[in-house]
C-alpha cells in the first residue's frame, strides 16, 4: 500500500508482538499491506477525501496468509494462555471466542480486499483517533453501531464507515474496523492463500501500478 500510496499509515499488528496472540505471527515476514489493485486504488481515493477533512487512515491489517489464521485458532484453543485478556477479551470467555465468532476458521483478508484500519489526524502526529475500543478488541462494543460507545466515538466510526463505503468498501458490522472492497476482484481461493506477508511475493507489482 505505501507504493500506492505513501500517506496511509501502517502499523501492521501481526507483523509484531503488540496484537492479541502476544507475538509475530505465521506468515507476517515483512509489516507490509498488501491488497489487490482495486483494492489498494479506492483506499487511496478514500484516503484523498479524508485528508481534505483533516483525517487520515492507518492500516492495521490487509492480505493475511491461511497459515496465519490457523495460529489465530490454535492461539484461541490454548485456553491456557491468557497472557492478552485483559488487553483484548476482557469480558468473553476465551473458550468463547470461536463460538462466539470472533476467531474463524477462515478469513475474508485471505483475497486480498479485505483491510482493518482506523482514523488518525495528520496534524496531531498521526495517532488514532477515539474509536471506543481498540482494534481487535473482542467485545461486543466494537460492534460498528454499539449505542455504549461516548460521541466522539460515535462520529469517528460513522465517518470512517461513510468514506469507505463512498469508495466501495463495506464495513463488518461486529468489527468497526473491518471493511472488505466489493465486488472482491479476487474469488475466494481454494484452496486458500497461504503466501507469506512480504514484498517480494507479489513482486511489488500491486503497488507499482497506478
Amino acid at each position: 500500500m505505501r507504493f500506492v500510496d505513501a500517506s496511509v499509515g501502517q502499523d501492521m499488528r501481526y507483523a509484531g508482538g503488540r496484537n492479541f496472540t502476544g507475538a509475530v505471527v505465521d506468515g507476517y515476514d515483512e509489516a507490509e499491506c498488501l491488497l489487490a489493485r482495486p483494492a489498494a486504488l479506492a483506499l487511496r481515493r478514500a484516503q484523498q477525501g479524508l485528508l481534505r477533512r483533516g483525517y487520515g487512515l492507518l492500516v492495521y491489517d490487509c492480505y493475511r496468509p491461511q497459515r496465519a489464521v490457523d495460529r489465530f485458532v490454535r492461539w484461541a484453543r490454548d485456553l491456557a494462555d491468557q497472557r492478552t485478556k485483559e488487553s483484548y477479551y476482557p469480558h468473553v470467555d476465551k473458550s468463547l471466542l470461536i463460538p462466539h465468532g470472533y476467531i474463524a476458521e477462515r478469513s475474508g483478508h485471505n483475497r486480498g480486499s479485505t483491510v482493518d484500519v482506523t482514523l488518525v489526524r495528520p496534524a496531531a502526529g498521526r495517532r488514532p483517533v477515539d474509536m471506543g475500543t481498540p482494534f481487535d478488541f473482542f467485545d461486543p462494543l466494537s460492534h460498528t453501531d454499539d449505542p455504549r460507545v461516548g460521541p466522539g466515538a460515535a462520529r469517528h466510526r460513522r465517518l470512517l464507515r461513510e468514506s469507505l463505503a463512498a469508495e466501495g468498501f463495506v464495513n463488518l458490522p461486529e468489527e468497526w474496523w473491518h471493511f472488505t472492497y466489493r465486488p472482491e476482484p479476487i474469488p475466494a481461493p481454494s484452496p486458500p492463500f497461504d503466501f507469506p506477508v512480504r514484498l517480494a511475493s507479489v513482486g511489488i507489482g500491486i503497488a507499482r501500478n497506478r
